[in-house]
């Protein structure tokens, strides 16, 4: 029988993200396999056994891997467009070019998005894909095939849209698929994909994209497929004023209403956005464990509004961080969204009440790994869980004279990343890539832009 090998980290700061919050200013971190076997104050334990590295992580603040909960990976070839738009009209501009999307595309931009977030930390991503042209190729399977590359831990939500622009909503009407199509592709992609295992690397989720682009059929039976098939359910909601105001017409009441009446309420179930909540909406979440991607730079930059995030937080809402898609934000970094959930969230009714530097790292990180249903496996550091996390450098410039290696983390400068791991296995190191070449992505996923962007201008 082999033995387990083990790599020990040391001399750092800890911030374990546990349920007691628990902090060590120095201490050591032994990983086995592809688990965390111990960690606590002071050196390793003396005596451990077949030891092939240890970490001398002076300087270092050690945390659970960033998990992002909301994200759409194609559209990093369409970035730094319709910068001046709100939701609705930035969609309309944009999903004739999305619509013409192919697998060489969506596989370098799932490569592209990927990467930016893997060297900024994130250990468990998430893609919302909801586009698939006729005969564009295996665009799943493309998704995962990156993140399988990458090294993350992976949960593909597999996306669909059949209310068109002849049906009232605003995809192109050769961007959707039918009730039956969409359902079936999705069965298929979830039997074909899913693991339900404690230490799986790919998920997947039932996701239809949104009331506006989605029927009232789709959305009830995907929600009895999730079921049947024993996965997650993701969608958007809330997201603006105009949803609002397009369900109170379509369906005569709001969107957690109309979501609670096809069955989309529920602690299987988590919402990207939530920006427009009345207390009642919040209650509703709370009552049915139902879970929240914030998107505070996407929120921004469609100006869409401040999500409340502070109030579902008090009421037990499950929420989470999401980058959203790189068209709505064109970092594509999820660590730069700690800082930003925290200042915008602080722009609203609670101010400086609203969040602390340690709630944004909690959102971060165990709240998204419970919107993903993953909490019992990673989001914090603890013996027995996954070993997912990320050694952030803190002694540099830009760091080293704020004394709080937490606040150091959340309210400087986006912090480099020495090393981070995913099952055990390091991806990163000195905030590059060791299983990606960046510089081909890079040029890869150029050419996929310029090449979308000829196809989408001849029309």
């Amino acid at each position: 029988m082999t033995a387990v090998q083990r790599i020990v980290i040391e001399n750092c700061a800890i911030a374990t993200v546990d349920a007691d919050d628990t902090e060590y200013a120095s201490g050591h971190v032994v990983i086995a396999g592809n688990r965390i076997e111990s960690l606590g104050a002071g050196p390793a334990p003396q005596g451990l056994q077949d030891v092939v590295r240890r970490i001398d992580a002076t300087g270092h603040l050690v945390t659970p891997g960033l998990v992002n909960t909301h994200h759409h990976y194609y559209q990093w070839i369409t970035r730094g467009l319709a910068t001046d738009h709100n939701l609705f009209n930035w969609l309309v501009a944009l999903y004739p070019t999305w619509a013409r999307i192919d697998e060489e595309m969506v596989y370098a931009a799932a490569q592209g998005s990927l990467a930016m977030m893997a060297r900024g930390g994130v250990t468990t991503a998430m893609d919302h894909h909801y586009v698939f042209p006729k005969d564009s190729g295996d665009l799943s399977g493309a998704i995962i095939r990156a993140a399988r590359e990458t090294g993350v831990r992976f949960t593909l939500a597999r996306g669909s849209m059949d209310r068109s622009e002849k049906d009232g909503g605003l995809p192109p009407d050769f961007a959707v698929e039918t009730l039956e199509g969409a359902l079936a592709a999705t069965e298929a992609t979830v039997k074909e994909h899913h693991d339900s295992s404690f230490d799986a690397m790919t998920q997947v989720a039932v996701a239809p994209c949104s009331p506006f682009s989605v029927s009232t059929e789709l959305l009830r039976e995907g929600a009895e497929l999730a079921r049947r098939l024993g996965v997650r359910l993701h969608t958007h909601g809330s997201e603006t004023v105009e949803e609002e105001q397009f369900c109170k017409e379509l369906f005569g009441m709001g969107p957690t209403d109309y979501f609670e009446s096809t069955g989309w309420l529920g602690e299987d179930v988590w919402m990207a956005h939530c920006v427009h909540m009345n207390d009642s909406d919040i209650a509703a979440f709370a009552r049915t464990k139902t879970g929240v991607a914030h998107c505070p730079s996407s929120n921004a930059r469609l100006a869409a509004g401040i999500a409340r995030v502070p109030d579902m937080l008090a009421a037990g809402v499950p929420v989470g961080l999401g980058v959203d898609g790189t068209a709505s934000n064109e970092s594509g970094e999820l660590h730069t969204e700690l800082r930003n959930a925290l200042l915008i969230n602080r722009l609203g009714a609670h101010r400086e009440a609203a969040l602390n530097a340690r709630q944004a790292l909690r959102l971060g990180t165990y709240g998204g790994a419970q919107v993903l249903g993953r909490a019992a496996e990673t989001g914090s550091l603890e013996a027995g869980k996954l070993a997912d996390l990320v050694l952030w450098k803190l002694d540099t410039l830009a760091h080293a004279s704020i004394a709080d290696p937490v606040t150091a983390l959340v309210f400087g400068a986006a912090a480099p990343v020495t090393a981070s791991f995913v099952n055990g296995r390091q991806i990163v190191e000195n905030s590059r890539l060791l299983h990606v070449d960046e510089d081909a992505v890079a040029r890869s996923t150029r050419a996929q832009a310029q090449r979308l962007a000829r196809i989408a201008a001849q029309g």
